[in-house]
C-alpha cells in the first residue's frame, strides 16, 4: 500500500504495511538469536542506516523503520518498502543496547569454492575461529586488502551472527565466503587451483614477510588452540609473525591482517 509518511515536504514512500505481526516479531527475534534459526530459513538481519542502506536491494526481504528513524534517515529510503513499527515493538526486535531504528532482513547468498577460486590473488582459510568480532574484523579487512574469499570450516562461528555482521561494517556483502565440511579436500582443491597455502605457525620456517607470494591462502587456526596439526600439515610452507618482549602469539584477527596487507604490499600497483 502507498502511504504519506508524514514528513513534511518529503516524498511518498512505498510501505508493505504499518503493523507488524506476533508472528513476524518471533521470527526475527529466531534469526537474531539462533543460528539453526537463520540456516533453515535462509535469512539474516542486519541494523543501522548504514547497514540497511548498502544491502543488495535483491537480497533485502523486508525493513522496518521507527517514526524516529525515518525523519533523520528518509532519503535514500525514497521507493523503498518498510514497515513502520513503534519504538517499544523496536527495541523488542534490536540487538543493540542502542537501537538506531532501522532492520532489515535479508536472504543469505551462496558462493561455490569453484567459482571463487577461478578470479583473485589472495584467499583466507579459517579454522575454528570462535569470537564473532574476530571473524567479521577479519572479513572487513580482507575486503580493504583484496581477499578474493574466505573459506571457514563449520567449526567457526556464524558468519551471519548480529556482532560478526556489525565487525563488518558492510564487506559481508562483497566478500564471497564459504564453509566447508572437509577442511582437508578444501585444501587441496586450493592448492589445485594454483594456490600456495602458507600456514601461521609458531613453527614457522620463515617470517611473513620473506616469501614472495604469487597466488596464497593464509591457513589460521583456533584464537586458543591455533591449528590443528593434521590441518597445518597440509600447508605448503609454515610462516610465523616476529614477536618481541613476552608475546607468543597474536589475536587472530590482527594475524590474519598482518598476513593479508603483507601480501596486498608486494602486489598493490605503483
Amino acid at each position: 500500500m502507498v502511504i504519506s509518511n508524514g514528513v513534511a515536504d518529503h516524498p511518498v514512500i512505498f510501505v508493505r504495511g504499518n503493523m507488524i505481526t506476533n508472528n513476524q516479531i518471533k521470527e526475527i527475534t529466531a534469526l537474531r538469536d539462533k543460528s539453526k534459526a537463520r540456516k533453515e530459513a535462509g535469512l539474516y538481519i542486519v541494523e543501522g542506516p548504514k547497514m540497511c542502506e548498502e544491502a543488495p536491494k535483491n537480497m533485502v526481504v523486508n525493513t522496518f523503520v521507527t517514526h524516529k528513524c525515518l525523519e533523520s534517515n528518509h532519503s535514500w529510503l525514497d521507493g523503498r518498502e518498510y514497515e513502520l513499527v513503534e519504538e517499544r515493538v523496536f527495541e523488542k526486535l534490536s540487538d543493540t543496547k542502542t537501537p538506531q531504528g532501522i532492520l532489515s532482513v535479508l536472504k543469505q547468498p551462496q558462493y561455490s569454492l569453484k567459482d571463487m577460486l577461478s578470479q583473485g590473488e589472495l584467499y583466507v582459510i579459517l579454522e575454528d575461529i570462535q569470537d564473532p568480532g574476530n571473524l567479521g574484523t577479519i572479513i572487513r579487512t580482507a575486503e580493504a586488502a583484496g581477499v578474493a574469499g574466505i573459506i571457514m570450516t563449520k567449526g567457526c562461528v556464524d558468519i551471519f551472527n548480529p556482532k560478526t555482521i556489525r565487525s563488518t561494517m558492510g564487506p559481508i556483502y562483497r566478500v564471497p565466503f564459504v564453509y566447508v565440511e572437509d577442511i582437508a579436500q578444501a585444501i587441496n582443491t586450493v592448492k589445485q587451483a594454483g594456490v600456495a597455502v602458507y600456514a601461521a605457525h609458531l613453527k614457522g620456517e620463515s617470517y611473513y614477510d620473506d616469501i614472495n607470494y604469487g597466488r596464497a591462502a593464509f591457513l589460521i587456526g583456533n584464537e586458543g588452540n591455533g591449528l590443528k596439526e593434521e590441518t597445518a600439515a597440509l600447508a605448503d610452507t609454515y610462516i610465523k609473525i616476529p614477536m618481541e618482549g613476552k608475546v607468543e602469539s597474536l589475536n587472530a584477527a590482527v594475524a590474519t591482517s598482518i598476513l593479508m596487507y603483507e601480501h596486498n604490499r608486494q602486489h598493490r600497483k605503483a
